[in-house]
């Protein structure tokens, strides 16, 4: 299939700038797969659509603050979005205005932290090593900021309101640039529901990283690959996921990464392995989902691999009509968004 296949028209104000005053009042869009039907709820229905014995499985990655504002010993300005470090004290950055760091230039961010640039590729990624007084995850907390996709607008780079909100009520595992936002619709008060209702409730970890959000450059979908990105399940998820699937019990995936995560770890072998690896894999349409039986998720960009993963688990056709009725219906889209239940 063409990535063209999956573009759809979204009206700017249909971008969610801001998140709901509460989680749980998102709306959702519930996609039922056997009907192939959808119904318009809200998030606080959520667990009405869950039956004891399901596992719910939730991304607990903590994002950190990647994005940093400095100036070069000239006195430009330059922004830098932190993608993964290489070793330590040296990471791969997005940088901006990139024409303006040539290699061995000087970054100054403050008074306790400055980089210097090692390395520019063809990609327009920058390579840079830090230098820090003090430790670095504590300055990052002091004078990052929250890292917001580029479609959220902010006056004044102003994203001190984002720093909790921009973050799941369950993230523990510090390591994301990006917030897994299927979860971000959840509460304490959910979750309890949830428990209370019999299903069981598991945690893994998947640091979302560029490639969940880098742009689909090929026209052919096979052959779009998806970058990895570092995932842990521990010995009590596996068990319950594998306990699942020997019962035929569903595995209820919140967001694509925890898909993502899900999908490569169970192995050849039908089961669910412990321990930390890499996902790498891609989910194009000719991919047969094996681990999960549905996926709650946020509405995603055109053309996007995300959007490709969801609709290869739903089927195109079905998923692109849902996407047509979420528009005329005025759904907001995005991280800060609402969101859909795949079942």
């Amino acid at each position: 299939m063409l990535i063209t296949d999956f573009d759809f028209h979204l009206p700017d104000e249909l971008i969610a700038q801001t998140p709901l005053e509460k989680r749980e009042n998102s709306r959702m869009l519930a996609v039922n797969l056997s009907a192939k039907s959808f119904d318009d709820k809200h998030f606080y229905n959520f667990p009405n659509f869950l039956r004891a014995g399901d596992v719910l499985v939730l991304n607990n990655t903590k994002v950190f603050p990647a994005r940093l504002f400095g100036e070069t010993e000239t006195g430009a300005k330059i922004e830098v979005f932190l993608v993964r470090e290489i070793e330590k004290d040296v990471w791969e950055t997005l940088a901006r205005p990139a024409k303006r760091l040539k290699i061995g230039k000087k970054i100054i961010f403050s008074t306790d932290l400055t980089a210097d640039v090692l390395e520019k590729s063809e990609e327009g990624r920058v390579f840079v090593q830090f230098t820090s007084n003090g430790d670095f995850d504590e300055i990052l907390d002091r004078i990052g900021k929250t890292p917001l996709p580029p479609y959220i607008k902010r006056e004044n780079e102003d994203f001190n309101a984002d720093r909790d909100r921009y973050q799941t009520v369950f993230a523990r595992e510090r390591g994301a640039i990006a917030a897994p936002t299927a979860g971000l619709h959840f509460t304490p008060q959910v979750i309890e529901k949830i428990k209370n209702n019999g299903v069981n409730v598991a945690e893994i970890t998947l640091h979302v990283g560029y490639g969940t959000f880098e742009p689909v450059r090929v026209t052919n979908l096979s052959e779009h690959t998806v970058l990895p990105e570092h995932y842990e399940i521990s010995e009590t998820a596996a068990e319950i996921l594998n306990g699942a699937k020997a019962e035929n019990r569903r595995i209820i995936a919140v967001g694509t990464t925890t898909t993502r995560a899900l999908e490569s770890a169970f192995g050849e072998t039908g089961k669910f392995a412990a321990g930390k690896s890499l996902a790498e894999l891609t989910i194009t349409p000719e991919y047969q989902f094996r681990a999960i039986s549905g996926i709650l998720t946020n509405f995603h960009l055109p053309q996007s691999s995300l959007l490709v993963l969801v609709s290869t688990f739903g089927g195109a056709e079905l998923i692109m009509k849902a996407y047509e009725h979420a528009v005329r219906s005025g759904y907001r889209f995005y991280s800060y968004g609402d969101c859909m239940f795949i079942f």
